[in-house]
């Protein structure tokens, strides 16, 4: 006898600059899901911050390339305590109550990935995909991450760390770094949105005015020469076993000069993803098993993508770039194609993903309170 189907609730959109790539992901984790196991509520976030249920605002639905937020969509509220009760609030004088088994969150950036959200989620009480505050929060800050991981001895390229109301020129970061060709990133941000490289004093100051739209804190990093891009995909299962995924290279096409938003998203030729990356078996093993011990470090759960830079020049030089705890999930992000090369197609990975969020959150639960 076949189970009841699950009603899980997809948020995408968000506020944040990466608000479009969350509804192409989100797109393709609503192809992913089985139908026959799930009924799937779509729930945008504007970009002032409202959930809005957008069922009836999508159509196409699993066959849509990006999913959409339409004016007018009834706004929704979780409960806290409420176990998955949700709030739909028609208009002004009308409301009613959905209840949710589960959230996928499929958002990216700040306001989504950096615990906000799951601290939400964990108020209200549901199983949620992914990691929780901690991690979440942790791997979003690319400054505290470092720091974590550098504490435990794992390999980070060398940095510093900029706010507003820290003055520092060009010639002190190239002097702390030891190298003139510098990249300049905003803190709490992903898919290189605000990123720069700065190879003189000029393009320093525009780097920084750049990077501060996006966040009060920057990171001044020396850059890798000629570094490859190496990802590995790492995923946690429902009983905590955690694996990673074959490798995959990042070539950046070179009129784009590293991996940035345009060469992700805009450009369809912007990059070459090469699956598996062309890497010796026992250097492979290595950057595998630190994919997983960062992952560990960070608190991560369910799921994450662990970018490396290794040094062309020297082979021992391996670097881990950053951790991303919500990954893309579009047509031809690394996380699920890597995992497709590795054997589990999205379907069963969101299946390993759903049944992860289930399983952990009956633990949570289990706990003593007092």
């Amino acid at each position: 006898m076949m189970e009841p189907r699950k009603r899980i609730g997809l948020l995408f959109g968000g506020r944040s600059a990466e608000h479009e790539v969350s509804k192409l992901s989100a797109a393709n984790v609503l192809r992913a899901l089985d139908p026959d196991r799930y009924e799937v509520v779509l729930i945008g976030i504007g970009r002032d911050g409202r959930w809005l249920l957008c069922d009836n605002g999508n159509g196409a639905g699993r066959g849509a390339q990006s999913l959409e937020i339409p004016e007018g969509s009834p706004q929704v509220a979780l409960l806290p305590g409420g176990h998955g009760e949700m709030i739909v609030l028609h208009d002004s004088s009308q409301a009613g109550t959905l209840r949710l088994d589960a959230v996928v969150p499929v958002l990216h950036g700040p306001n989504g990935e950096d615990g906000t959200v799951q601290g939400s989620l964990e108020l209200a009480n549901i199983p949620y995909v992914g990691s929780g505050v901690t991690g979440s929060a942790a791997s979003m800050d690319k400054d505290v991450a470092k720091r974590l991981l550098r504490d435990s001895g794992l390999p980070v390229v060398p940095y510093l760390t900029l706010t507003a109301g820290k003055n520092l020129d060009y010639r002190a970061a190239v002097d702390a770094l030891g190298t003139p060709d510098l990249f300049i990133k905003p803190a709490n941000m992903g898919s290189s949105v605000g990123v720069s490289r700065a190879t003189s004093a000029e393009e320093f100051e525009k780097a920084c005015e750049r990077a501060f739209r996006y966040d009060g804190k920057l990171l001044v990093e020396r850059s890798v020469t000629g570094a490859r891009e190496i990802e590995c995909s790492v995923l946690e299962d429902a009983s905590g076993e955690v694996r990673a995924s074959p490798l995959g290279e990042i070539v950046p096409a070179a009129d784009h000069g590293f991996y940035s938003y345009d060469a992700k998203y805009i450009d369809a030729a912007g990059a070459l993803l090469r699956i598996p990356a062309d890497l010796a078996p026992d250097e492979a093993d290595r950057i595998r098993g630190l994919a997983v011990e960062t992952f560990k470090v960070l608190n991560c759960e369910g799921l994450a993508r662990v970018d490396f830079f290794v040094d062309p020049k020297r082979t021992d030089a391996l670097y881990v770039n950053e951790v991303n705890t919500l990954p893309g999930f579009t047509a031809i992000s690394m996380y699920p194609k890597l995992w497709e090369a590795g054997g589990l197609p999205a379907g069963a990975l969101m299946e390993v993903l759903i049944q992860h969020a289930i399983a952990r959150h009956a633990r949570r639960n289990a706990l003593a309170l007092v």
